[in-house]
C-alpha cells in the first residue's frame, strides 16, 4: 500500500475549475478479482472520450479487505490512473459502499464533482442507510452512474435505487463482454468531462451506452 500512496503523489495534479471531475470507485473485494483486471485493461477508454472534450481529472477509489477504502489524489490522464491501480491487488472483505458515497459527499463540499462511477457486484449494506447518501448527493448535483456485474439481485435493486436518487443511471454487464463495460465507463466520462450535451451527442451518434444513460437520468 505504500506503494499505492507513492504513486499517487507522483502523479497528482490539482484539477482546476475547467477540466470535469470524476471519482471512479470500485469493488476490490476478492470477488471482483476478474473484472479489476479488466477494468485495467479498459479504463483508457475514458480517457479518450474526455480529451476531445476538454479533458478529464479522476479520482480512483476502492475498498477491499476489513474496513480498508482509499482514494487516490485527482489524476489526469489514463497512463496516470492505470499506474495507480497497477499497485492494487483484490483482498476478501464486504462491502464499504457508504464510504464511498459519503467520500464523493466530502469531495463535492470542497470542489464541483461532475459524477460518481461505481463498479460493484454485490451490496452487503444497509440499504435505507445508503439511499439517505444517494439523496444528499443529489441534492448537491452528483449523479452516481451504477455499474453492476453479475446477476444478485438485492445489489441490483440496490444500485438502481442509488442512481435514481442522485438522478444518474443503472446498468449491468458481464464479465465475459468487456466491450459493454468499456461502453458504459466512455459515456459517463463524457458526461463529467462535458456534461449532459456532451452525452446528448454521444446518443444522438447511435451510441447505446450514451442512450441508456440518458433515458434513465434526471
Amino acid at each position: 500500500m505504500d506503494a499505492f500512496i507513492e504513486t499517487a503523489r507522483r502523479v497528482a495534479v490539482g484539477a482546476s475549475d475547467e477540466r470535469g471531475r470524476l471519482i471512479f470507485a470500485l469493488d476490490a473485494t476478492m470477488s471482483r478479482q476478474p473484472t479489476w483486471n479488466l477494468a485495467q485493461s479498459i479504463q483508457g477508454r475514458m480517457f479518450e472520450t474526455a480529451a476531445a472534450l476538454g479533458g478529464l481529472s479522476v479520482q480512483l477509489v476502492f475498498f477491499r479487505g476489513f474496513g480498508e477504502c482509499r482514494a487516490s489524489h485527482f489524476v489526469d490522464g489514463g497512463q496516470g490512473l492505470a499506474a495507480l491501480m497497477s499497485k492494487i491487488s483484490c483482498r476478501g472483505g464486504q462491502t464499504q459502499i457508504a464510504k464511498v458515497l459519503q467520500h464523493a459527499l466530502d469531495e463535492a463540499a470542497a470542489h464541483r464533482v461532475g459524477a460518481l462511477v461505481f463498479v460493484g457486484d454485490a451490496m452487503e449494506e444497509n440499504a435505507d442507510r445508503l439511499c439517505v447518501l444517494a439523496g444528499r448527493l443529489g441534492l448537491v448535483g452528483v449523479k452516481a452512474f451504477m455499474f453492476h456485474e453479475g446477476g444478485d439481485a438485492a445489489a441490483g435493486a440496490g444500485f438502481r435505487e442509488i442512481a435514481r436518487l442522485t438522478g444518474g443511471a443503472y446498468a449491468a454487464f458481464d464479465a465475459t463482454a468487456p466491450r459493454r463495460l468499456a461502453e458504459l465507463l466512455s459515456a459517463a466520462a463524457a458526461y463529467a468531462a462535458g456534461g449532459r450535451p456532451a452525452l446528448e451527442r454521444r446518443a444522438g451518434a447511435g451510441e447505446e451506452a450514451a442512450r441508456l444513460l440518458l433515458a434513465q437520468m434526471g
